[in-house]
C-alpha cells in the first residue's frame, strides 16, 4: 500500500473518529448540530494554517475565527468583558492575546464606559494604563449600579410598611372614633327624650321620613269641609313621596353597595400589586456587594480607617478614644476585633485622639493629637515596632518604602527615615497653617493645608517644585497615575496632574457634597468620596464625574479607604462599616 493510500486511509479514520464518535481530537471544534454557523466562527482556534491535514473543520472552510479581518475580531472583542480580554485570551492563542494590546480598542471601550461626553483620562494619556481602567470601570458599575437598585427596592418597601401601618393606625383611629360618636350620639337621643315638645320636633324633624308623618297627621286631624274634600289629593301625594322614598332608600342602598365593591376591588388591587413587588424583590437577586457593620470596638467617633495587607482583609481603625483597633473582616459574617494595638503597660494606643493611618508593606503608622507617630509590625501582629516625637499634633501621614511623611498642626511636613535612630530626615515649611492631607510616590511629596494652597515638594531635587492658592482648602487626597484628586471644605473636588516634571491644575467638580469631602480615593477606573454631609459617593473617575451610587449614612462619614474591591469607611456614630464582594 501507498504511503499516500496509508494517509488517506488514516484521515479518513480521524475524520470518523471525530464526527462520529464521543470523543473529540479538537478540544475547540465541535461538530454535527451542537452549534450554529454563527457560533463556528469561535471554533478551532488553535488550527494551524501549514498543516496538510484536510479533515472537515470550520477553519479549513474559511470560516474559523482567526480568519476574520482584524477589524471584525477587534469588534467581536468589544462585546468581552475586560475580564476576559486580559486573563483568558492570551491563554488561548497568541493571536487572540494580541487583541488585549490593542489601545484604541480600550480606549474605544472606555469612552463607551464613561459617556461621549465625558472626558476620559482627566489627566495625561502618556503611558496610561487603559486595560486595568476599564476592568476596574466594568467592575464598579457591575457591583455598585445594582447596589443602588438594590437601595432603592428596599427604600420602596420601608415606604409601603410605612404607609400600612399608617393606614392601620387611621383604620384603627376611626373604629375608636365611631364608638365615641355613637356613644355621644345615644346620650344625645336620651336627653331629647326627656326634654320638651319643642326639643322632641327638633328630633323629628331631623328623623327620616318625618316630613311625611307630620303632612299625615295634619291632613287627619284637620277639620273643615275643604281640607277634607282635598283628602283624595293628600293620599296620591302621600302615595307619591312614599314612592320617592322608598326610591331614595333604594338608591342609597344602591350606591352604598357600589362603594363597598369599589372599595374591595381597590384593596384587592393595592393588594395585588404590593404582592407582586413583594414577589419581584423576594426573587431578586442580592446585591453584588455586602455590607456590614463591625462589631462595637470603639467608644467615640472613628476619625480614620484603613485596608490593610492588599486583599482587602485586614482593616486598622483610628478613634477619639485614642486607640488604633486592627479587625480581621473575613472572620465570620461580621468580622472580629483582632486587638487593640498597644505598648507594653499602655492603657490606649495614643494619649490623644487618634487622627490618621498610613501603611507601606508591614508597616503600620498611626498619627494622634499626642504629637507622637506610632510604627506596628503588621507581620508580627501588629507589634510595637517604633515611636516617632513630633512637635505638634500629627494630622496627615503617608507612607513610601521605608519613608514616611507627616504634616502636623504647626505647619510643618516632616521626613522620617523608618529604619533609623533618629528617625528625623527633614522638617519642611511649606504651608502657613496647618497641614491637613498628604500624598507621596517615590519622587513627590504633595501637601494641602488650611492656608487653601497645595504645595508639591521633590525629593530628589530637594526643593518646592511649585504651590498653588486655591479659594478653599483640602482635607483629603489622592494621587494615582499621575493625576492628584481632592476634596475641600465646600464639598467641591479638585483634580491637579503631574506630568513631566510639571504640577498644574486641571479643573474643580460639584458632585453633590453639601460639606467637607472627609475622605477620597481614586485609581485607573475607580473612584469614591464621603463626606461629613453623611453620604458616600462612587463614580467613574472621567471630567466630571459620573456618580453609581450615593450610600446615606446616619451620621457624619469621616474618612474612607478602598482595597481588592472592597470599602470601608470610618462613621462618626463610632462604627467602622464595610461594603465588601458577596462571596
Amino acid at each position: 500500500m501507498s504511503e499516500s493510500q496509508v494517509t488517506v486511509a488514516d484521515k479518513e479514520e480521524r475524520v470518523k473518529d471525530e464526527t462520529v464518535g464521543d470523543k473529540t481530537t479538537d478540544p475547540f471544534t465541535l461538530h454535527g448540530n451542537d452549534i450554529s454557523p454563527s457560533n463556528q466562527l469561535w471554533l478551532n482556534l488553535e488550527s494551524n494554517p501549514n498543516s496538510t491535514d484536510t479533515s472537515p473543520s470550520p477553519a479549513s472552510q474559511g470560516i474559523g475565527l482567526l480568519s476574520l479581518p482584524w477589524e471584525m475580531m477587534v469588534r467581536i472583542a468589544s462585546h468581552l468583558p475586560a475580564q476576559c480580554i486580559i486573563n483568558v485570551l492570551p491563554k488561548v492563542c497568541r493571536v487572540l492575546g494580541a487583541v488585549g494590546e490593542d489601545v484604541s480598542a480600550w480606549q474605544l471601550r472606555a469612552h463607551r464606559l464613561t459617556g461621549s461626553r465625558t472626558i476620559f483620562p482627566v489627566g495625561s494619556r502618556e503611558n496610561f494604563n487603559w486595560p486595568m481602567a476599564c476592568l476596574e470601570m466594568e467592575q464598579l458599575i457591575d457591583r455598585w449600579v445594582g447596589q443602588q437598585e438594590w437601595l432603592a427596592r428596599e427604600r420602596a418597601t420601608g415606604e409601603r410598611e410605612e404607609e400600612e401601618e399608617e393606614r392601620q393606625r387611621e383604620m384603627e383611629d376611626v373604629e375608636q372614633g365611631g364608638g365615641d360618636e355613637l356613644e355621644v350620639e345615644e346620650n344625645e337621643g336620651a336627653g331629647a327624650g326627656a326634654g320638651a315638645g319643642a326639643g322632641a320636633e327638633e328630633v323629628a324633624g331631623r328623623r327620616p321620613g318625618a316630613a311625611l308623618e307630620e303632612w299625615r297627621d295634619e291632613g287627619i286631624d284637620g277639620g273643615g269641609g275643604e281640607e277634607n274634600e282635598r283628602l283624595p289629593e293628600r293620599d296620591e301625594m302621600r302615595e307619591e313621596m312614599e314612592f320617592e322614598a322608598a326610591v331614595g332608600d333604594e338608591d342609597r342602598n344602591n350606591r352604598e353597595v357600589l362603594d363597598n365593591e369599589n372599595e374591595m376591588v381597590q384593596d384587592v388591587i393595592v393588594d395585588m400589586e404590593e404582592e407582586r413587588s413583594e414577589r419581584t424583590l423576594e426573587h431578586a437577586p442580592p446585591p453584588a456587594l455586602e455590607h456590614v457593620t463591625l462589631p462595637a470596638g470603639h467608644i467615640a467617633d472613628v476619625n480614620a480607617v484603613l485596608l490593610v495587607g492588599g486583599e482587602g482583609a485586614v482593616c486598622a481603625s483610628g478613634s477619639r478614644d485614642r486607640n488604633v483597633n486592627l479587625w480581621d473582616l473575613r472572620s465570620g459574617p461580621r468580622g472580629a476585633l483582632l486587638r487593640t494595638l498597644s505598648a507594653q503597660g499602655a492603657f490606649s494606643t495614643h494619649r490623644g485622639w487618634v487622627w490618621s493611618l498610613a501603611a507601606s508593606g508591614h508597616l503600620l503608622a498611626s498619627g494622634a493629637f499626642d504629637s507622637t507617630v506610632r510604627l506596628w509590625d503588621l507581620a508580627a501582629g501588629g507589634a510595637e515596632k517604633g515611636l516617632i516625637q513630633g512637635r505638634a499634633a500629627i494630622l496627615s501621614l503617608s507612607c513610601q518604602t521605608n519613608m514616611l511623611f507627616a504634616g502636623s498642626h504647626d505647619q510643618r511636613v516632616s521626613i522620617y527615615d523608618t529604619r533609623a535612630a533618629e528617625p528625623l530626615v527633614k522638617s519642611l515649611r511649606l504651608h502657613g497653617d496647618a497641614v491637613l492631607c498628604l500624598a507621596s510616590d517615590d519622587q513627590y511629596i504633595l501637601s494641602g493645608s488650611k492656608d487653601q494652597s497645595v504645595a508639591v515638594f521633590d525629593r530628589r531635587a530637594g526643593k518646592l517644585l511649585k504651590k498653588i492658592q486655591l479659594n478653599s482648602y483640602l482635607l483629603s487626597m489622592s494621587y494615582n497615575e499621575r493625576e492628584v484628586w481632592a476634596g475641600d471644605n465646600h464639598g467641591l473636588l479638585h483634580t491637579f496632574s503631574m506630568e513631566s516634571g510639571s504640577f498644574r491644575r486641571i479643573s474643580q467638580f460639584n458632585v453633590g457634597h453639601t460639606s467637607l469631602v472627609t475622605g477620597i480615593h481614586k485609581s485607573p477606573g475607580t473612584l469614591y468620596t464621603c463626606s461629613s454631609d453623611r453620604t458616600i459617593k462612587v463614580h467613574l473617575p472621567c471630567a466630571p464625574p459620573r456618580t453609581l451610587c450615593t450610600l446615606n449614612h446616619q451620621a457624619g462619614v469621616n474618612g474612607l479607604s478602598v482595597e481588592a474591591g472592597v470599602l470601608a469607611i470610618a462613621s462618626g456614630d463610632m462604627n467602622v462599616e464595610v461594603w465588601r464582594p458577596r462571596q
